[in-house]
């Protein structure tokens, strides 16, 4: 792979970092500002929200400047605003730092998952994406839990700084490893704004929301379902997360692999077996070691369709000459599928279903997501068909 895919893949690990990081130093952040944990979570929805709402408008600006330059300038934003959370005194200074944080989410793997794939022979487009994305599967498994360790030795601000530095980093490879002639785009609101009339984006978008939520409706609600029905103790839970993060590092790798070879295949099937993953850890919710290989499979199973996913709508929004928003607000609806996933499990609990119902939930909005795959495989028409017309 080219050396310029090692300064996304530094990228995405800094964000994926310091993006789910928070779940793991909640209390230190309620404790430092003197507030609730509710309270606390703020920083993380404040993220999330960000993400939604910036990555359109930083998709528009980003269509007029060569791409190389727009995600200097989303690493520069990730600097910042992890400096900012970083020496935050009160906690609504914090939220505004997450907030600048987030600027620079949808941009960087929308517009880096043009630039990877533009790095690459057409036969290896969805590897390259999936070697960018490797960067975020690599948080879950190493970035996370070594934050959270550090976070309890050195304090969480520290953490921060540390992840501050990953931006340095990843602003340094960009500059040094990408080619200066990146595309520059010149597109207006209104022609990028053509890619979603074609239902296949559109579809595809409805996938994004849909797949990966359900393996995440899975992990935010694991912990309570192994203390209190599977019987594992807190340290267990950890060795969960370890082989959920695993399994995002093993997907990530196969979803690419195998989407250069057969997109439509590669989603079906990985949508498939992901909602049997998580009916299978419903069904004997009771064992430890079939919740902690259906964890496993889930993860993996539900991160192999985020390279394909990504890969079909650039390429339909491509197709428009509209590329930049399409790809870009993608990346959002992964986010707004996570808020939405995790409503939906918080749900099924409240109202008396058990701490088990999550799982179930995200099967049904795997196989959901399936039947969206399957219509936008029989409706699919070439890319360039598209461009004949």
């Amino acid at each position: 792979m080219p050396l310029g895919l090692w300064a996304l893949a530094i990228g995405a690990f800094g964000i994926g970092t310091t993006e789910f990081l928070i779940s793991g130093i909640l209390n230190q952040i309620a404790h430092t500002f003197q507030v609730t944990i509710p309270q606390a979570g703020y920083v993380a929805t404040a993220y999330a929200l960000g993400v939604f709402v910036s990555a359109p408008i930083v998709a528009i600006i980003g269509s007029r400047f060569p791409r190389k330059y727009v995600l200097m300038g989303c690493a520069t934003l990730f600097t910042l605003g992890n400096l900012i959370t970083a020496f935050a005194p009160t906690l609504d200074i914090a939220i505004i730092g997450r907030v600048i944080t987030a600027l620079n989410h949808g941009g960087f793997f929308g517009i880096g998952s043009l630039v990877a794939s533009s790095l690459v022979d057409k036969s290896k487009k969805a590897q390259a994406i999936a070697f960018m994305f490797a960067g975020m599967a690599v948080a879950n498994l190493l970035g996370i839990p070594f934050g959270t360790w550090l976070a309890q030795v050195i304090g969480w601000q520290h953490v921060f700084i540390a992840i501050a530095a990953i931006g340095i980093l990843t602003l340094l490879g960009i500059f040094f490893l990408l080619p200066t002639d990146t595309h520059r785009g010149h597109a207006d609101v209104t022609s990028e704004l053509r890619a979603f009339m074609d239902p296949q984006v559109l579809l595809a978008m409805g996938i994004t929301v849909l797949g990966p939520s359900a393996f995440f409706i899975g992990i935010t609600y694991i912990e309570p379902m192994a203390l209190h029905i599977t019987g594992l103790q807190a340290s267990n839970v950890t060795l969960l997360m370890v082989l959920f993060g695993l399994g995002l590092v093993v997907g990530n790798f196969l979803g690419g692999k195998f989407a250069d070879r057969s997109l439509f295949g590669t989603l079906l099937v990985s949508l498939l077996l992901q909602g049997i993953a998580l009916m299978f850890m419903w069904l004997d919710a009771r064992s430890a070691i079939v919740v902690g290989i259906m964890v496993f499979f889930m993860a993996a199973f539900g991160f192999a369709t985020v390279s394909p996913i990504q890969k079909l709508v650039m390429e339909r929004a491509s197709a428009a000459g509209a590329a930049t928003l399409a790809a870009s607000v993608n990346i959002g609806m992964f986010n707004l599928g996570n808020a939405l996933g995790a409503a939906l499990g918080g749900f099924t609990i409240h109202s008396g279903f058990g701490l088990a119902s999550p799982a179930w939930a995200g099967a049904g909005l795997s196989f959901a997501a399936l039947i969206l795959a399957i219509v936008a495989y029989k409706t699919n028409r070439s890319v360039e068909e598209i461009q004949a017309a």
